[in-house]
């Protein structure tokens, strides 16, 4: 995701969306392009608080990185989807693993999208329209 790669400004929903990131450039990009395309943006540094910020803000989607301190994605997203209440809540995943086998277990354990960082914010907005519309 390049910082001066055009973005097109038509309004998207106004979807709640949880971002876990680590990276503070990452996060702060995302969240920009996120606002941008004007969702509602809660953004965390890490999975820890996951539940509690569900909780609080019931979010319509999450953006989640694999590669987090103190627990990782895949074990938030495992976690996730053993919650009764929020199992169906939408999880695109936005990491830098591009290897085929990180891809296949985030999607086996329930991500519903998975992108490879760099990513395009447009592509990202298109699939975010997309999983809020399945839901």
């Amino acid at each position: 995701m390049s910082p001066t790669e055009p973005i097109a400004s038509e309004p998207a929903s106004h979807a709640r969306i949880l971002l876990i990131e680590d990276n503070d450039i990452n996060r702060r990009l995302l969240s920009e392009y996120l606002v941008h395309f004007h969702y509602e943006v809660t953004d965390l540094p890490d999975g820890t608080n996951l539940f509690g910020a569900i909780a609080e803000i019931h979010p319509d989607i999450i953006l989640l990185d694999l590669k987090l301190p103190y627990i990782d994605g895949f074990q938030l997203l495992s976690e996730l989807r053993q919650h009764p209440q929020w199992s169906r809540l939408p999880v695109i995943v936005v990491s830098a693993f591009a290897f085929v086998t990180d891809q296949k277990r985030a999607l086996a354990l329930g991500a519903r999208r998975y992108f490879v960082k760099p990513i395009n914010p447009l592509l990202l907005r298109e699939a975010i329209e997309v999983e809020l519309e399945r839901s």
